[in-house]
């Protein structure tokens, strides 16, 4: 109970520690668990992750809980899944070491729990740096949100109370909020005489904390931080008329971008901030060909930004012919074969399967240290960069899907 009593009095911003430690009273010792492939994860169950698998013995959350590696709550600059799955890897040895040292058993990560893992560090704003609520509020006022939308009692009635609605405010929820409610939000500002406003992702991530500070519900949604599933997403793109209009590889229509290599942002919050701000001309656009402009579900949402992933629509992703040759730089095929060359002493990596996202290539690559010889002994461990684990995962990826 230390680990959540600890956060329910650092973590006040989106009051999900309290209810963490509301749910382990509940629950006792009974896991909170969600079925496999769920393209969500559930931040409440990461903080039990967290506890489990013993990470609060050596790192710290906001400066309590251990001192002997990073605290992982302090983040000052935008990072990527990537970027932690290198530090995991790249750090495996030092902490099997330590592991060791305390007669700690090694633990293991499946799909799901490094999923839920990732969604408590997004909570805590380990991969954005966390938005400012001061500023978050005059954005509130500044760009009309307030003429419509209440938050802490003040505001309009039109809309729904942000503080009271209950739901997740993770970016890929806040992306298909601003989708599925763009239209007639637009209609009812030119009515009112509400100028439409722009935002950028700075200013979304200020007004998503001043939301979190002003809430007065937990979120009884599932959270949406990782992309889901790209079979999923490939499907939905045709489903709901994104083809229509967008192409991928030069598949689909013409009249709006081809969406394949485009090399934007990777942020999530760069993503729902262009949902809202090009909304206008998308709608517009489809409803000139006589298409009625679909409505989303996150899950849904989730889906087609893996697609997007896949199309290398966000930069993140790296290069299959990359990640390739990087096994081999890296010695991987000493022990593994590839395409049945290479070692003998482990899996196959051209036939790997079942690590067709990020959650599970990052579960994968930790769990490779926790195996008895997972580690050598000759100090011969390869340390990898973000750009690395991202031609690395698209290889896996990619071989996964076939």
């Amino acid at each position: 109970m230390s680990i959540c009593t600890a956060l329910s009095t650092t973590v006040d911003r989106l009051r999900i520690a309290a209810t963490v430690c509301a749910v382990t009273i509940a629950v006792a010792s009974t896991a909170i668990a969600q079925q496999d492939l769920v393209p969500a994860q559930n931040a409440m169950a990461g903080a039990q992750v967290f506890g489990d698998k013993g990470c609060n013995q050596c790192h710290a959350l906001r400066g309590l809980g251990g001192t002997e590696a990073p605290d992982l709550a302090q983040g000052a600059s935008a990072r990527t899944f990537y970027d932690l799955a290198a530090a995991m890897w790249n750090h495996l040895p030092a902490m099997i070491e330590r592991m060791d040292e305390r007669s700690m058993k090694h633990p293991t990560l499946n799909e799901r729990e490094s999923g839920d893992l990732i969604a408590f560090l997004h909570s805590l704003g380990f991969f954005d740096p966390v938005g400012d609520p001061d500023n978050g509020k005059e954005v509130f006022a500044t760009k009309g949100c307030v003429s419509c939308h209440q938050i802490g009692g003040v505001g309009g009635v039109v809309g729904p109370d942000l503080g009271t609605t209950g739901r997740s405010v993770a970016p890929i929820q806040v992306a298909t909020a601003m989708w599925n409610h763009g239209p007639s939000m637009s209609a009812m500002m030119e009515e009112r005489g509400i100028a439409r406003p722009r935002f950028s992702p700075a200013e979304l991530n200020d007004l998503i904390a001043y939301i979190e500070v002003q809430k007065a519900a937990i979120s009884s949604e599932p959270v949406h931080v990782l992309p889901g599933l790209f079979g999923n997403g490939a499907r939905l793109f045709t489903e709901k008329g994104c083809v229509e209009c967008h192409a991928a590889h030069g598949a689909g229509g013409h009249e709006a971008p081809d969406l394949a290599g485009r090399g934007v942002s990777s942020s999530m919050l760069g993503f729902a901030a262009a949902m809202w701000n090009k909304a206008p001309s998308m709608t517009a656009a489809m409803r000139a060909r006589g298409l009625t402009p679909p409505q989303l579900e996150a899950r849904e949402m989730a889906d087609i930004i893996a697609y997007l992933y896949s199309v290398r629509y966000f930069t993140d992703p790296g290069s299959t012919r990359q990640g390739r040759n990087l096994l081999q730089a890296k010695g991987c095929t000493g022990c593994h074969a590839l395409d049945g060359q290479g070692g003998s002493d482990a899996p196959d990596l051209a036939g790997v399967r079942r690590l067709d996202s990020p959650a599970a290539v990052i579960a994968a690559l930790w769990n490779h240290g926790t195996v008895e010889g997972g580690i050598p002994s000759d100090g011969s461990w390869p340390t990898l960069a973000a750009a690395d684990v991202a031609n690395l995962s698209e290889f896996l990826e990619t071989t996964s899907r076939r």
